[in-house]
């Protein structure tokens, strides 16, 4: 029998669905509500995006104390890594698609005292995760195409967390949802078993970013 307790949905609000001229002003109306903050950064190669770089997240550190999770989509990881975590960076999370690679990210997060993650894209196989049971607290599904915005959620979403979430019952970390995020699929997403979400627009856009929180942490 599970003893796992459920929490209320961990909100990583993803800055990349922000006013990205206003940051700083995003991050004050954000911070109250955010359990933490999602930094996508991309090389443009691993992934077709070119977001968040070190000296910008360690201008945004200066603006808060909600805790930072960078999500690193590089061919070079290593290349890059040690910027971010001089920028203050908290949590790392590494798509497991890049082999050998993960271990060093993971393995190097971990000596610097942060916490580590991986992600792991649409086509593959959950079972993947069995080999980073006490290595990372965080498994990032992603629900998506990797490094790409304003997609709908992947009809093989759900299912996938339902099966990383029996392969990891009890995981002492978090399964989070990433990708999709919408009001009529968050819902879902939960009930397969995400303990948290990467919200983006539905956050970001809200009329009522306080309203919104309440309602997704009442799933």
């Amino acid at each position: 029998m599970s003893t796992r307790t459920i929490e209320p949905l961990w909100l990583d609000v993803s800055l990349w669905s922000a006013d990205l001229a206003n940051l700083e002003r995003e991050i004050g109306r954000l911070e109250p509500f955010a359990d933490s903050f999602h930094l996508d950064a991309c090389d443009g190669h691993y992934a077709p995006a070119l977001l968040f770089f070190p000296d910008l997240v360690a201008r945004l550190r200066q603006l808060t104390k909600v805790p930072f999770h960078l999500h690193l989509m590089a061919t070079r990881p290593m290349d890059l890594l040690p910027g971010f975590l001089e920028a203050g960076v908290d949590r790392v999370t590494v798509p497991l698609e890049m082999g050998k690679r993960v271990w060093q990210v993971v393995d190097r997060v971990r000596e610097c005292g942060k916490a580590a993650g991986i992600s792991l894209e649409l086509e593959t196989p959950v079972e993947m995760v069995r080999g980073f049971r006490g290595k990372v607290d965080t498994v990032v599904l992603m629900g998506t195409a990797m490094g790409v915005k304003g997609c709908g959620l992947d009809e093989r979403a759900c299912g996938r967390i339902s099966a990383t979430r029996a392969l990891l019952e009890d995981f002492p970390g978090r399964i989070v949802a990433d990708g999709g995020i919408r009001p009529e699929s968050v819902g879902l997403l939960r009930a397969a078993g995400a303990d948290g979400i990467v919200p983006g627009s539905l956050m970001c856009g809200a009329a009522d970013v306080g309203a919104m929180a309440d309602w997704l942490r009442r799933l």
